[in-house]
């Protein structure tokens, strides 16, 4: 009897130990947990940096914590300040906190070293989400890279942009910058290398990972790219003019005083956390999401970037790597939910709709662009419920599609010859059918989708997917490791149809759909028509201007 006693105690020792691993960091040691159902161990909420609080909210982060006793990596849904989004996306465990500066590290169970890491950004227009949105369980099935998600600040905390010392800008981005430098400081330590590390990201992840690459304050921090559905010259990505942003909110707060710099950031330093999150901003018609990097002032204090992404991608600028860039097809579908208020609005008046990364000399020449805009995706029709496609096409194109086929032309020039195309467009009988018509379309990040675990961000149950998109996320699963191991989508060898770079025509392109086919440039009319309007009209983002010296009772 007491030997039976002896065996179960070992036993329950070993499964204890198994269950298990403890990981010496730089900040002290971290003990991760085996996943219930994968064969990978979980190391969730380590602190990456430290947020900075009160009158130094908006700057840089901070050095994270450090411990002596093993800090137990356990999920404690932590989020950063955000607007609360009803329905299923949102948790309704989350804990909402300023210092929200967490990493989530997935490990594969193998006793190899030197892994590849894959660094996944998560989108939310730079107003919401957080590190756990994207659950890629299965896609590390091949047993062969490390995956980390993280938080990084939104909204004002994250994009308050004021020229100053206390906002300088770009704050969410030098948290995204500091993680990545987290990574190359202990990712060894988890059995990573450090020097095959893949950033990828979608929508506002996928414009962040698009924008890191141009940035020098992260350069040599990672070694290919994977943008899915946003880019770096999109209305989005960039404040046009961040001081005029934040005197216009701060107006609508209830702020009146907005010409005086110094007052305007200690309204956003002192407002409550309630007031500075109560807007999603997802309604506006001009293709942004108000607050976003910016292109700050050069201050010599670790600045994120100083000069506008057209005119890094224009001189070359930049450290070359490998890029998979894409997106879906019907990316526009993002605003299918207001098409039957927005409708009426766009007959109303076009011009409120032209997104506002175009200037124009006079209202006159607004009017008459936004005219030749509408006629050329509805023409001289109105838009309404028998041209709801145009409808999605004007948006997949203005906010996604046609930013990031312009980025393509201009890597190619600038002497990127690793810059691989694709427009994923599978749909299944699953996937509901556009408002008034009969037809199926792909809608924004559906290959973040088709890659992640389940059926879409609620829903992480593969099995819960059709057949046939079980078979897709197989094959987007497959390209993607592919790129991230080897910098290419299809090596040498292998079974998928072979795919080369882009040129600077935007040529070829992988069409990610029932099949895949390789296919020649991607949407070249509606390309070439953007290419004319940009050419002629762009506003190129600039930074704060200098700030007057401060008050002498505020030194």
């Amino acid at each position: 009897m007491k030997w039976w006693t002896c065996v179960v105690f070992m036993c329950a020792a070993v499964l204890a130990d198994d269950e298990w691993r403890e990981v010496r960091t730089a900040q002290g040691p971290v003990r991760g947990r085996k996943h219930p159902t994968e064969d990978i161990y979980t190391f969730y909420n380590i602190p990456y940096a430290t947020a900075p609080t009160g009158q130094d909210k908006f700057k840089a982060p901070l050095p994270p914590p450090v411990w002596l006793e093993p800090f137990d990596a356990v999920d404690e849904h932590v989020i950063c300040p955000q607007p609360m989004f009803p329905g299923d996306l949102m948790p309704t465990n989350v804990v909402t906190k300023e210092n929200c500066l967490i990493a989530n590290v997935f490990v594969p169970n193998t006793k190899e070293k030197n892994l590849s890491v894959v660094v996944y950004v998560h989108g939310g227009a730079f107003i919401m989400g957080w590190g756990e949105m994207f659950k890629a369980r299965q896609f590390m099935k091949t047993k062969d890279f490390i995956v980390v998600t993280f938080n990084y600040r939104l909204g004002i905390h994250g994009f308050l942009c004021l020229g100053t010392e206390d906002a300088p800008g770009n704050a969410g981005m030098k948290d995204q910058v500091a993680l990545l430098r987290w990574v190359q400081k202990n990712i060894a330590s988890f059995g990573g290398n450090p020097d095959d590390v893949t950033i990828a990201g979608y929508s506002a992840g996928s414009a962040s990972v698009d924008l890191l690459m141009l940035s020098k304050s992260a350069e040599g921090l990672f070694h290919r790219v994977i943008p899915e559905s946003g880019g770096n010259l999109a209305a989005f990505s960039i404040q046009r003019d961040p001081v005029e942003i934040a005197k216009s909110y701060a107006s609508k707060l209830g702020f009146d005083n907005g010409d005086d710099i110094y007052a305007l950031g200690k309204f956003y330093m002192t407002a409550p956390i309630e007031k500075l999150t109560s807007d999603p901003f997802f309604d506006r018609t001009d293709s942004t999401f108000l607050f976003a990097p910016c292109v700050e002032r050069e201050t010599g204090d670790g600045a994120f970037l100083t000069e506008s992404p057209l005119t890094i991608l224009k001189t070359g600028n930049y450290r070359k790597l490998p890029v998979l860039y894409g997106f879906a097809e019907m990316e526009g579908l993002i605003r299918i939910d207001f098409f039957e208020l927005w409708k009426h609005k766009m007959n109303e008046k076009f011009s409120d709709f032209l997104p506002a990364d175009l200037k124009f000399d006079s209202e006159e020449e607004r009017e008459e662009v936004a005219n030749k805009i509408k006629e050329f995706y509805f023409g001289d029709k109105p838009v309404g419920n028998e041209n709801i496609l145009k409808y999605v096409d004007f948006f997949s194109d203005v906010i996604f599609a046609y930013p990031m086929l312009w980025a393509v032309k201009l890597h190619v020039e600038a002497g990127n010859n690793q810059v691989y195309l694709y427009e994923y467009s599978f749909v299944d009988e699953d996937v509901p059918v556009v408002p008034h018509t009969n037809i199926r379309g792909a809608n924004h990040c559906a290959q973040t989708m088709a890659l992640s675990d389940g059926k879409n961000f609620t829903h992480h149950d593969d099995t819960l997917a059709t057949p046939q998109f079980r078979e897709m996320k197989k094959t987007i699963r497959e390209i993607w490791h592919n790129f991230v191991k080897t910098g290419v989508p299809v090596p040498e060898g292998s079974w998928l149809p072979a795919w080369p770079a882009a040129g600077a025509d935007r040529a070829p392109h992988m069409s990610l759909g029932e099949r895949l086919e390789l296919r020649g440039a991607l949407l070249a009319e509606r390309t070439r028509f953007w290419d004319d309007i940009y050419q002629r009209y762009y506003r190129d983002a600039v930074p704060p201007p200098t700030p007057p010296p401060r008050p002498r009772d505020e030194l």
